[in-house]
This record gives C-alpha cells, structure tokens and sequence, in this order.
C-alpha cells in the first residue's frame, strides 16, 4: 500500500515545495514594501479611531514581526494563482482529459472568489466591526491599540471571509466530478446555516451586526451553489429516477 502512495507523496511534495518557492520569492519582494502595505491595512482603523487615540506598540521586537507578517499576508495572496494551479495540477491526474483543460478556469475563479470575499471584508465588514468595538465603552477608556495584534486580527478576517467565498467554485468542481448534487446540498441546508453562523462567530469580531455581515453573504453563496450543482449536473436526479422506474418494473415483471 505504501508502495501505491509514494508517486502521490512525491507529486504533492513537488506541487508544495513549488507553492512555497513561490510565497518565499514574493515575501522578499513583499517585504520592500512592507510599509505601504501596513498603511493599506491600518486605514479602515485610523479612520475610526478618535483623535485622542493612537496606534502602538508594546513589545521592542512587535514592529519587526509586524512588517514580517504583512510581508506574508501580501506574498500569499500574490501567491494565490500559483497556488491554486499547483493544486490543479494535483488532482489532474485523477481526472478525465476534459476535465483537465478547466484549469485556467479554475485558477481564475478561484482566485477571483477570494479576493471578492477579501474586499468585501475591507470594505464592508472591518468598517462596522472596528467602529462599534473602538466606540463601545469609548467614554471610559482610551483606545491604544497594539499594531501586532491589530494586524493578526486584520489577516484572519480577510482570510477566513477570502476562503468563504469559495464556496461556489468548489460546489462547481465537485459536481463536476459528480460528487455533489443540488439535492445533496438542500438536505444539508439546516446543518450548513448552523455551521455558517458558528464560522462567523469564530472569524467575526464579538457583535451581532458584522456576524450577519459574513453569515448574510455565505448563506446567500450557499444558495448559488446549489443553483450551481444544478446547472453543472442536470441530468442526474433524472437518471436517479430512471433507475428507481426500472427498478418497479422488474419487481412487477
């Protein structure tokens, strides 16, 4: 058995080690323009932040892991067409040879998907959620965030809302291969709005408005992949139902 997997462990070796040659080029080039990519960051909590406030540090080594932080942030989501082609490339072998040719398509909405979800968390999301909790409690304290923590927490929004949107474009590959179908994802419906709000709870900052902010959108996307599973797979509740008719007629026969 171990025999059989070694091509596979080698393919995915090979597959990681080009990712990561990748996101380790960028992060250096990345990391020239580490300051412009902090100030992008920090301006949807500057703009919220009062006059008597101030962003800091707290540690002698937090501004050096800072800029490494966001020098990665920035080289991963440079890295992400690379990234999804080496994953394409994977899972290749197991596919039909028309299935193969969707490659460019996939690395493209892939990609486009979650940068739709980043921006949507930028522009949307992290404004609501950074004015309420810098405002809540505001007239009894004064607002110093740390820039270590500030920047830890702005990655994992935009990462957590950048992989949600992706949603759509798995249900797509998956029924294509024929492993999913609309049915299968309407059954699954209750579990997957309780599964939703619970992923929300965990990514979103702790107030009810910008939990429906990420909630809202991915229970939304959730219904366009089941019109997605439909459109890829129409045929298969029809066969389903062939196959349980010929099924009668030979228990009758």
């Amino acid at each position: 058995m171990f025999e059989e997997l070694k091509p596979h462990i080698a393919e995915l070796r090979k597959r990681l080690g080009i990712s990561l040659a990748t996101l380790i080029v960028l992060f250096f080039v990345c990391f020239n323009y580490w300051e412009p990519l902090l100030g992008w960051m920090i301006q949807p909590l500057k703009d919220v932040l009062p006059s008597t406030s101030d962003i800091i540090f707290t540690k002698v080594q937090e501004p050096l892991f800072t800029a490494l932080k966001v020098s990665f942030f920035a080289a991963f989501i440079v890295s992400l067409p690379i990234i999804f082609w080496q994953l394409w490339l994977f899972v290749a072998p197991g596919l039909y040879d028309h299935e193969k040719k969707m490659i460019l398509p996939f690395v493209f909405f892939a990609t486009a998907m979650f940068l739709m979800g980043a921006a949507f968390c930028y522009f949307v999301v992290i404004p609501f959620g950074f004015a309420f909790l810098v405002n809540f409690g505001g007239k009894l304290f004064t607002a110093l965030p740390s820039i270590g923590e500030y920047v830890g927490f702005f990655t994992k929004l935009l990462f957590g809302f950048g992989l949600a949107f992706e949603l759509p474009v798995i249900t797509f590959f998956l029924a294509k291969l024929g492993l999913v179908t609309d049915k299968t994802l309407i059954g699954y419906f209750r579990y997957a709005i309780v599964i939703i709000f619970a992923v929300s709870a965990l990514l979103t900052p702790p107030d009810v408005l910008t939990q429906f902010l990420m909630a809202g959108p991915l229970i939304l996307l959730y219904g366009f992949s089941i019109l997605i599973a439909k459109a890829v797979n129409p045929h298969k509740e029809e066969d389903e139902e062939e196959g349980e008719e010929s099924e009668e007629k030979e228990d009758s026969e």
